[in-house]
């Protein structure tokens, strides 16, 4: 998959494509319902599949002091996006002049003139141009005037709800995670690199694998069961493990991150980026009166996960 972030600047083997266009924060079933329409648009046509979305993401521009609410960074949207196939991935540059344009300007200078879109697809609540201005009844009509053609895809619901990012956090939020990959079509994952710690966990006999979650979406802090995909390096895998989500209120910690620990693991992770899914909710965030305490709950925590992750 190739990434191109500016449009004023691409190749002509990146033109023509049939692109399906939004933020896919996520990447969840309703996003996958328009790409697969692109894709369909695209064979029809002989163009190659691509994604248009947007980074930094519009909310963070707007509202730069608002509470993280990303499911996903770029790159881990980025990799998710790959493994749909996506032939091409229009990154751009989100900024108060792309903003700034009219929805006629978007069409025209973004689609036509930048990219030579051949057709787009986008969802029925999709909104774009200055000030949300244009809707997708408005990128039919441009499209008909300025050659590209459009599909609207309908809003995807299950079991009576709407699949949105917006009910994907709040599932996360209240701690089921289970219901999250009903709409996302997959785990909810927590990717990135393993940075350092405190090694509390390796003194307590459970090494963990630390990441930040610093500009993202947090799930209900708790211990999890989780799978682990190491993704580059010597030990790259797939793995089971339990995983603290939070504060660590035992050690008072300041800044919430997930730390995993991969069950039957031995190797330095340092650096190396992974793929944490959360799969179960176990148990909220405790402070216990002694280690002793905390060592016999964290035994018995990764017991259950074990348990439960051999059924999936």
């Amino acid at each position: 998959m190739r990434i191109v972030r500016d449009y004023t600047f691409v190749s002509s083997a990146d033109r023509g494509a049939s692109a399906a266009i939004g933020n896919f924060d996520g990447v969840h079933l309703g996003h996958q319902a328009v790409i697969d329409l692109a894709r369909k648009a695209g064979d029809e046509i002989g163009a190659p599949l691509a994604v248009m979305t947007f980074e930094p993401h519009p909310r963070q521009v707007f509202a730069p002091d608002a509470p993280p609410f990303r499911l996903t960074g770029a790159a881990a949207r980025a990799h998710r996006l790959e493994k749909l196939g996506v032939d091409l991935l229009y990154e751009l540059n989100f900024n108060r002049t792309l903003a700034g344009f009219s929805p006629q300007d978007f069409a025209r200078k973004v689609i036509v003139d930048g990219l030579g879109l051949r057709h787009v697809v986008v969802g029925a609540d999709f909104h774009f141009g200055k000030a949300r201005a244009g809707d997708a009844d408005a990128l039919q009509a441009f499209g008909a005037e300025m050659g590209f053609g459009v599909t609207v895809a309908k809003l995807l619901e299950g079991n009576g709800i709407r699949v949105s990012s917006t009910a994907i956090r709040t599932a996360l939020s209240d701690g089921r995670p289970r219901d999250a990959a009903a709409m996302l079509g997959h785990w909810h994952r927590v990717e990135g690199p393993v940075v350092r710690g405190d090694q509390r966990g390796r003194d307590l006999g459970f090494p963990t694998a630390n990441m930040s979650i610093d500009g993202l979406h947090q799930p209900k802090f708790g211990v999890y069961a989780v799978f682990v995909d190491v993704l580059d390096g010597p030990h790259r895998g797939s793995y089971r493990g339990a995983a603290s989500l939070g504060l660590r209120p035992q050690f008072d910690g300041a800044a919430p991150n997930l730390e995993t620990y991969i069950f039957d693991f031995k190797g330095d992770l340092y650096g190396t980026p992974i793929s944490v899914a959360l799969v179960e909710f176990l148990r909220p965030e405790l402070k216990f009166d002694s280690l002793d305490g905390l060592i016999a709950q964290m035994d018995s925590d990764c017991a259950r996960a074990r348990a439960i992750l051999a059924a999936e």
